[in-house]
């Protein structure tokens, strides 16, 4: 369904039962809302409403010309946005990549809408804060936010049949077609890097302590976040908090390990 939302027009994905309770599923880059097609039915099984958000770039209704307009925090304004638009006070949250940032900034600035959160991949912005000033290995597993800055990146990710795109999501198979596919179209790609454009240090400034009962799913094989910032997101939940750790996994968990990540956040969510 169409959900308007702060002069804006959001794809949202609903399903399962009318009456189960809400989960808000926000996805990252390059992925879109089918990342999660593996992992929503098992939440439907568990008798749970969900709602997959196109996220602002990706929307074809949501992707405005200015760069600045992809800060992080227009991200977590959408999100607010759209639960009022359904009509949901609350929502239990499900973010990976990006959509990870953003469910940390919604617990940390509006906790009374998040009712838990599962944060996939990406640690506690403060955590990953600390990794980046103590581990020189962290800094490097970040070196991509300047590719994907630049004004080529988006020749670079779809030179050669998108051979960079294809190789970043190779651990999903024959799934990262979609989003190759999906990619091809100049204005969808550009919305998506415009949120590695737009950021900036001082957006994550105020995260503060999360205080709603927080699950942290990270992965030993994930090129990106090391094991400092996972073990140290620990310090920033004033609540009840597990970290899950997948052996095998690479950054993609939703579609390599949707079963246990589903284990994971039916966890968390029954265990309120």
């Amino acid at each position: 369904m169409e959900v308007k939302a702060r002069g804006l027009t959001f794809d949202v994905y609903e399903g399962g039962p009318d009456d189960g309770e809400p989960v808000l599923l926000l996805h990252g880059f390059p992925q879109d809302h089918r990342e999660f097609d593996l992992l929503a039915p098992r939440l439907h099984e568990a008798g749970l409403r969900t709602y997959a958000m196109d996220q602002r770039g990706t929307s074809p209704g949501a992707r405005p010309a200015d760069v600045g307009a992809y800060r992080i925090t227009e991200a977590v304004a959408d999100a607010i946005g759209v639960l009022d638009a359904l009509g949901l006070e609350s929502a239990h949250v499900i973010g990976h990549d990006w959509g990870a940032n953003v469910g940390w900034l919604l617990a940390a600035w509006h906790p009374e809408r998040v009712r838990t959160l599962t944060a996939v991949s990406v640690p506690h912005p403060k955590a990953l804060r600390l990794a980046l000033r103590v581990r020189p290995a962290q800094r490097a597993r970040l070196a991509y936010f300047k590719v994907f800055q630049s004004r080529v990146a988006e020749r670079m990710l779809l030179a050669r049949d998108a051979a960079m795109l294809r190789l970043m999501l190779r651990p999903i198979g024959e799934r990262a077609q979609l989003y190759v596919d999906a990619n091809r179209e100049p204005a969808r790609l550009t919305g998506g890097l415009n949120w590695y454009r737009a950021f900036t240090a001082d957006q994550m400034a105020d995260v503060r302590l999360i205080s709603v009962p927080t699950t942290y799913v990270w992965s030993d094989k994930d090129g990106v976040v090391s094991l400092t910032a996972a073990l140290r997101t620990r310090d920033w939940v004033d609540a009840d908090y597990q970290m899950v750790a997948m052996r095998g996994i690479s950054h993609w968990i939703p579609e390599q390990a949707a079963s246990a990540l589903a284990g994971a956040a039916l966890s968390r969510i029954q265990g309120v």
